[in-house]
């Protein structure tokens, strides 16, 4: 088919991935290597099926320092509770016993939120402002990885029925590391 894009010009790589031809190896690689195994039965285990059009949740984990995506969980409906969601999602069981922080959404989960101020209180303590201040820094390094990720346009159009937006997902979480990693 005469001017189709196709991989075998490395030339044209870079300008639709954002890879370099390399980089887009290593992640052809690593798809094959992890070719997922699709689960077709119903049963309790399984995740709720996900409609086009509709929002999901998504529960992503991010080294603060290196800025790699660590884990990805199965996507929710969007009207989950972030709570709820981080549980039935994957993302807590992926995390296994490491320290995570979170935005204040995720109260009685376990994770390191913000400090709040209780009923009746006017300020937070001097060393709750403080480590709120170190909590929001970290997170902002988060946030910006989130961002990159959002920038796809995959995601951003992402109409994909059933496992689709989960593997989509997870080809962007690959594809930002491979970006990070050189």
């Amino acid at each position: 088919m005469s001017g189709a894009i196709t991989a075998s010009k490395s030339s044209w790589t870079a300008p639709f991935t954002g890879l370099s031809p390399q980089q887009f190896g290593k992640l052809i690689t690593a798809l094959r290597r992890e070719e997922p195994t699709r689960h077709t039965g119903a049963g309790p285990w399984s995740p709720p099926a996900i409609t086009p059009s509709h929002s999901t949740n998504h529960q992503v984990v991010i080294d603060a320092d290196t800025r790699f995506v660590i884990a990805v969980g199965r996507p929710v409906p969007g009207n989950r509770n972030d709570c709820k969601a981080w549980e039935i999602s994957g993302a807590k069981a992926a995390a296994g016993h490491t320290t995570v922080i979170a935005d204040g959404g995720y109260r009685g989960t376990g994770l390191v939120i913000p400090h709040r101020r209780e009923p009746g209180q006017t300020e937070l303590p001097a060393w709750k402002e403080d480590h709120d201040t170190s909590h929001r820094k970290v997170r902002a390094r988060v946030e910006h990885a989130f961002a990159r990720m959002k920038a796809w346009k995959i995601l951003r159009d992402c109409r994909l029925q059933g496992d689709g937006v989960h593997y989509a997902t997870l080809g962007i979480a690959r594809l930002h590391n491979l970006t990070l990693a050189g």
